[in-house]
Parts: C-alpha cells; structure tokens; sequence
C-alpha cells in the first residue's frame, strides 16, 4: 500500500476522531521537546488538527508532520531535498491514520518527495529516545484508530500507560498478570519499559 499524495489544493474530509494526544504524549512520541511543539503551534508552523483551542490535541498523522518537519530541520548535505510546502504536507500526511494497521507498509518507500526518511522508526539523539510508532516494543504496538492510537500490547486492547498506572500504584508484574491472565511478563516489562522512556523524553536533565 502506497501513501496517499493529496495536492495543496484538496482539503482532508472530516473523519471520525481517532487520536487525541496531549502536549506531554505527542512531544514524547515524536521525539522533540514539548517547548517546541508549543512554539510550532504558537506561530503556525504546524498547529494541532484535533484541538487548537487552550487545550491543544495532536492526531497520529500530526506526529509524523512534527518528525518530518524534524528532520527537514536538521542539516542534510548529502541530500537534495526538493521544496516541499508546509500545506501540501498536511494534505498528505491527513491520509495517514485511514492506514489502520497498514502504517508499517508505509516503509522503505519516497515519503512525500522528500528523501527516503522513515518517520515511523525509531530513532535516538541525546536526552531523546524516540520510539517506533507501529511497534515500540516486539510485543507492543501503535494502530491509527485503536485505543485512540495509544501504544498499547499487540493483539488486545490493553494500553501501556494503563499498565503504568498500575505500577505506579504498587503493583508488582505478578499482580499486574493477576488482574491480566491473557497478558505475559514479557508484555509487562516493555509496556513499563516504553512508559519510562516516554518519560525521560519529557524530563532529559533528570534522564
């Protein structure tokens, strides 16, 4: 399956929502400081889809805009980059949360004209851990549309931060197995071990 390419001129039709992230969780998962994410939103170089009121909400495809806008950022003097506006961008990358599970096909593949840059791998810079945003972990996934596209373990609805929470509030792997029989100690340790990264992405001088 391909990515869709949507021309400047087309608007994205209204869907139904399937990604709210917060400020602290879309800043995590992309893998940029949220002070950033702000400030992109505050002048408009890219404002969140979901919400832009006071209480702002990125979708998944907005994650993957933040990567790619990233990445063109950064120096690249081996590569010829063609220009590539900021709105035909958005058009495209609208298409992206349709994919469903598919979003890993979108690899090894031209992503919008802009070099063969993968934005759903993982990648790492310092004080930044930035995870795969189809399979965080081996056991772990991101699926545009379930779970309001939260990481969650692969193949039940079981999200990581809800694992998180119960460890937070003192319960062991084995109880947190007790109270989830389907689940094994592998899922646990890497839905605790994606959580804690996700926090140091947001705290790297305690990191």
């Amino acid at each position: 399956m391909k990515l869709i390419r949507i021309e400047s001129d087309q608007r994205p039709e209204k869907r139904p929502l399937l990604a709210a992230y917060d400020a602290p969780r879309a800043a995590s998962l992309a893998g940029i400081p949220r002070s950033t994410l702000y400030y992109w939103a505050r002048v408009g170089i890219w404002v969140p889809t979901v919400s832009r009121s006071r209480q702002m909400r990125w979708s998944y495809s907005d994650l993957l805009a933040i990567r790619l806008i990233d990445w063109l950022r950064r120096d690249k003097p081996d590569l010829e980059i063609p220009h590539t506006s900021m709105g035909r961008i958005r058009y495209a990358l609208v298409a992206v949360e349709e994919l469903g599970e598919a979003v890993p096909a979108l690899r090894d593949q031209r992503m919008l004209d802009v070099g063969p840059v993968d934005l759903v791998a993982a990648f790492s810079r310092p004080d930044i851990e930035a995870p795969d945003l189809a399979e965080p972990r081996p056991t772990l996934r991101i699926v545009p549309g379930k779970l309001a596209s939260e990481p969650h373990v692969a193949h039940t609805r079981v999200s990581t931060r809800n694992l998180a929470a119960l460890s937070r509030r003192g319960l062991s792997g084995e109880a947190i197995l007790a109270l989830y029989p389907s689940l094994t100690s592998r899922n646990v340790e890497e839905a605790l071990a994606l959580e804690a990264q996700l926090e140091r992405n947001l705290h790297p001088a305690a990191a």
